[in-house]
């Protein structure tokens, strides 16, 4: 649910099909996607056969059309999210239409309770309004043709997707919506998440042993749920409340992410350095920087400015009898775009610096161009891990 440097972005990989990027943002396609389709035509071919059984094979046609708008439907709620996180000029990387519904993978948090609100309402409040669309199309058409069911699926199916993403626990906009709330009431954005997370664990619990009773409840009156027999719908009742139970959790441990990566500083985690010359032999270079207490060497030229970063891995494969032999400038990562850090970086700025441009170390660099030192990615990976292994305060 990204705007800045896309230029310096690795390009998206096993997002599926991409169907193209309106507002800029990529929509991809899933490939779990076309199961449901093929499961959606099925079931609804299922429906008008008894409704119009004078379509014959056409039906599965009819089917495939609203399983299509069905999922179009889908992709304005997303592109709801979207609007407003663009609005709001949260970065959003990308819309995936998948298995059970789509997801808008927006790279920022909101910046207050209010705005977090308003960017989970705006999905469901989109399918609502779709729902009334279709309901007051419906009144339009004559009973009983083809307009007339599609009009009728599509408007209870938004009605549907509306209600579910509305119910008031992470990962649905609901939980969202609820994490809102209590952050405003409590001024703590990681009360709120873990409060919503906890609801959504205890709806996918509801999900798991209610949504079969229902089911079965309702097979008792007749009227089965799209016509699902009781290990279908237990089924489908496990795997909805696997997702919801999955995404709470994993909602839950992004928020306490999120309020670790402060701790992670790139002026704290920099080592010292020292400046030598390409030729300069590993033995040298090694002395050089034992005198100075630096553990990393960063390569300069004959005016003193920065060209490359001599890579430790690279120093440790030298054996010691060939180092006063080998020349430093063999072992050296040139400076590209991107391998400059800022000295102030934090948490999550200098993450996503270092995601968009890969490397194992970094030259961190004062607001004036001087050199402060050379960032290790192993280093801030050490951080990360220990960052997330502290108690939860």
């Amino acid at each position: 649910m990204d705007d800045d440097g896309k230029e310096n972005r690795p390009k998206e990989r096993g997002g599926g099909l991409l169907m193209g990027r309106p507002f800029g943002v990529p929509v991809y396609v899933a490939p779990s996607w076309f199961l449901v389709a093929a499961l959606i035509t099925w079931v609804f071919g299922g429906q008008l056969e008894r409704i119009l059984p004078e379509l014959g094979a056409v039906r599965y046609l009819v089917a495939l059309f609203f399983a299509i708008a069905f999922y179009a439907s889908v992709l304005v709620h997303e592109l709801a999210h979207t609007v407003v996180a663009l609005r709001y000029k949260l970065p959003v990387r990308r819309i995936q239409l998948q298995f059970f519904g789509g997801v808008s993978e927006i790279e920022k948090e909101s910046e207050t309770p209010g705005r977090e609100f308003w960017l989970a309402f705006a999905g469901p409040l989109l399918s609502l309004v779709l729902s009334g669309v279709f309901y007051g199309g419906l009144q339009l058409v004559q009973e009983r043709t083809v307009p007339a069911v599609l009009l009728a699926g599509l408007m209870v199916s938004n009605l549907i997707v509306a209600a579910f993403n509305l119910l008031p626990g992470l990962p649905l906009d609901g939980g969202r919506m609820l994490r809102a709330v209590v952050w405003k009431l409590s001024g703590r954005p990681m009360t709120g998440t873990i409060a919503a997370a906890w609801v959504g664990r205890a709806l996918a619990v509801a999900v798991l042993i209610g949504l079969p009773m229902y089911t079965t409840s309702a097979q008792g009156d007749d009227a089965s749920l799209g016509g699902l027999d009781s290990i279908t719908d237990a089924l489908l009742a496990a795997i909805l409340a696997a997702i919801i139970w999955t995404g709470a959790g994993n909602s839950l441990r992004m928020a306490r992410l999120r309020e670790r990566l402060p701790s992670l500083r790139a002026r704290v985690l920099t080592r010292r350095a020292a400046p030598v010359t390409a030729d300069t032999p590993v033995s040298e270079a090694l002395r050089r920087a034992n005198e100075a207490g630096a553990r990393a060497l960063v390569v300069v030229d004959g005016a003193g400015e920065p060209t490359g970063i001599v890579r430790e891995s690279a120093i440790l494969n030298v054996p010691e009898h060939r180092r006063p032999w080998e020349a430093v400038g063999a072992l050296t990562q040139d400076l590209r775009a991107g391998m400059r850090v800022p000295a102030e970086l934090t948490g999550e700025e200098l993450l996503e610096h270092m995601r968009a441009t890969p490397a194992t170390e970094y030259l961190v660099v004062e607001d004036t161009g001087e050199i402060y030192g050379v960032l290790s990615a192993v280093d801030v990976e050490r951080a990360f891990v220990a960052a997330m292994a502290r108690p939860a305060s």
